[in-house]
């Protein structure tokens, strides 16, 4: 894993505080204690790109850190370009719970809200 990366100042991308907590409820029950979560977008989709977010444990070095609340959101400098200013939120109701990218560069969602054209 690099540690010679930096944290960037202003994020790409913001977290609600449901998203926070849920991300952090995940990490303990995982037991994950490096890396932090990782959003990207990759070609695919109904739309034509899709979102991507896992966690991960390595931060490349072209990868892009930032803090939240002590959770740590790496994005690669490809997907950097499509997340600009998206809010990654979470909801949960009687069927479950799921995370929605609120993204204000994209011009057509499908239903599913998983994929994305710009």
């Amino acid at each position: 894993m690099d540690t010679s990366h930096t944290t960037t100042p202003e994020p790409i991308v913001t977290l609600s505080e449901a998203a926070i907590k849920e991300i952090k409820r995940l990490i303990n029950v995982q037991g994950i204690e490096t890396g932090g979560l990782r959003l990207g977008v990759k070609g695919g989709g109904c739309s034509g790109l899709s979102y991507t977010i896992n966690f991960d444990e390595t931060i490349g070095q072209y990868d892009q850190v930032f803090e939240f609340d002590g959770v740590k959101v790496i994005i690669d400098a490809k997907s950097a370009i499509y997340l600009q200013g998206t809010q990654l939120d979470y909801h949960k109701d009687l069927m479950g719970g799921n995370f929605k990218f609120v993204n204000p560069n994209a011009n057509k969602t499908c239903g599913c809200g998983e994929s994305f054209s710009t």
